[in-house]
Parts: C-alpha cells; sequence; structure tokens
C-alpha cells in the first residue's frame, strides 16, 4: 500500500525501546503505543488523473507534467496521450521523476488491439490497464453479470501480457437492478487473482454507496483510489480535495491494500491551482 506511518511500526517501538530503555513496558502499554502510531498515517505517494489537465496537457505535456512534479506530485494517470508516442511520454516522465502506474482505456481497445495497447503500455512504464466506464444499457442483474464474465475474460488475458486489470466505477454502478447493486454483482463475480478496482470516492458517495462500507467489506479488492472531492447534496458539485464534505479520513483509514492515490476533478476552473489545492490537503492529511 502506498501510504505509511511516520515511522514504520517496528522501527518506532524500537526507538521507544531505546529511549525508554529501563522502564518496564507490558503489553498493554505496547498496544497503546502502536495505536498512537497508526493514528499518524500519511500518503506516501500522491498521484493525480491527468484528465483533470486534459486542456494544458493537451497545449503542452511535458509543461503540464514539470509543474505537476514541482508541486510533489509522484504519480500520474493517463487517459491518453495527446498524440505524443509512447516513447516521448516515457521521456516525459523520466524527466520530471514522475510514474504512471495506471492507464485507461477503453473497453474497446482491449477488445480489438491489445497488442498496440500493451506495447505502448510496457514502453510508457504503466502496470495497471484500467477501464474507466461502460457503453450501453445495463438493465438487469444478468447484464451486469455478462459484464463480469467479460471483465474476467480480458484480465486473463491482460494478465498473461504481464499487466493488470481494474475497473473505475461512477455512478451507473450504484443504481440498482432489482435489489442488487451493479457494482456488488461486478465485485462478486470477477476473480480476485485477475480483477481489481479503482474506487472514484466522489461518484461513489454521488450514487449513495460508503466508501468505507465497501473497502471494509470488500477487503483488498480496491487497488486504486480517485480522491475527488464533493461539496455534498442537493447537487453534488465537484470541489478540490479537502473543501468538500468526504471525510478522506475514514475512507483512508479503511483503505487496506490500496496502492496508488489519484487526485481527480472533472471541471476545475484553474486546473493547475486545482492540483496544487488538493495536494496541499493530503500532504498535510493524518488519519
Amino acid at each position: 500500500m502506498l501510504f505509511a506511518m511516520a515511522q514504520n511500526r517496528r522501527t518506532f517501538l524500537a526507538t521507544l525501546g531505546g529511549t525508554f530503555a529501563g522502564l518496564a513496558v507490558g503489553p498493554r502499554s505496547l498496544s497503546a503505543i502502536e495505536t498512537a502510531a497508526e493514528r499518524h498515517a500519511k500518503l506516501e505517494r500522491i498521484g493525480i488523473q491527468l484528465y483533470t489537465l486534459r486542456r494544458p496537457a493537451a497545449a503542452d505535456l511535458a509543461g503540464t507534467l514539470s509543474q505537476l512534479a514541482k508541486i510533489g506530485y509522484k504519480e500520474v494517470e493517463f487517459a491518453g496521450y495527446h498524440t505524443h508516442p509512447a516513447t516521448e511520454v516515457r521521456d516525459m516522465l523520466k524527466a520530471n521523476g514522475l510514474a504512471a502506474p495506471s492507464v485507461h482505456v477503453g473497453i474497446n481497445a482491449l477488445e480489438e488491439m491489445p497488442d498496440k495497447l500493451f506495447e505502448e503500455s510496457r514502453i510508457v512504464g504503466h502496470q495497471w490497464l484500467t477501464v474507466p466506464s461502460l457503453s450501453g444499457e445495463k438493465n438487469t442483474a444478468d447484464d451486469w453479470k455478462r459484464v463480469a464474465d467479460q471483465f474476467n475474460k480480458l484480465a486473463a488475458q491482460v494478465k498473461s501480457a504481464g499487466f493488470r486489470f481494474a475497473f473505475h466505477n461512477h455512478n451507473a454502478e450504484f443504481k440498482k437492478v432489482g435489489k442488487e447493486v451493479p457494482l456488488e454483482i461486478l465485485l462478486k463475480g470477477t476473480d480476485p487473482a485477475l480483477v481489481s478496482y479503482e474506487m472514484d470516492v466522489y461518484w461513489v458517495v454521488n450514487g449513495g454507496g460508503n466508501p468505507v462500507d465497501l473497502l471494509t467489506r470488500y477487503p483488498g479488492r480496491f487497488k486504486m483510489l480517485h480522491v475527488k472531492d464533493s461539496a455534498g447534496p442537493p447537487d453534488h458539485k465537484m470541489v478540490d480535495v479537502g473543501a468538500g464534505k468526504i471525510d478522506f479520513k475514514s475512507v483512508f483509514a479503511r483503505a487496506k491494500g490500496v496502492e496508488h492515490y489519484f487526485v481527480e476533478h472533472d471541471e476545475p476552473a484553474d486546473p493547475i491551482a486545482s492540483a496544487k489545492n488538493s495536494f496541499g490537503y493530503l500532504a498535510k492529511l493524518n488519519f
């Protein structure tokens, strides 16, 4: 997981042991010390989904990546290369000390031109091929079960090519079909060894779901988070992270197994300012 305590638990306890040498520290005291340490967890590496900065990135991808690196971001998630070949994208990332562990790819690309997709992803250095959304009407539980079967098949192909497969939710996955929630149909119907999920926290809340509940009931299934904030009802306006109503402390505290955290804002008035504001909040956040 890409978050860490201010000090490694073992190192923290060893340091205390040296500091208080000669004092008796019983099991109850040690438990209290460990609990205190866990309350000071912070995100170790903060990333951003480049859809947030699609306009400046389309005009100047290299310059945009440079600005993000200067803010302090360590990772980016692509949603297209803005006409740049994969080799140029790789070099831009290297020049700015950035990694791109995930890329959003259409499910059609995975089905119709996987070899090209795999080749470009190896060059850039992606680990995750993440499907960002689905097209077409899905009105029954059986429709969603067919999607789960499709994911299992595609994910096996992705794994054999050396990558990992994930699906990113919107609010549509929380509109019940009968008595069932589509996202839970997908979670239950896909092989955990093949299919993982990228939770968009904003869209979970917007759709009436509970991010903490999902992370608690499906530990290890969500490997990435889209960290996106909401001003709350009635319109659920997107805002910079930390400026809204979502309790990210509680979400992150339950995010066991999550490996990457990507800031996102779909329509920021000033994309760079928004990226800076969200990073500033997350860099200081203890949970």
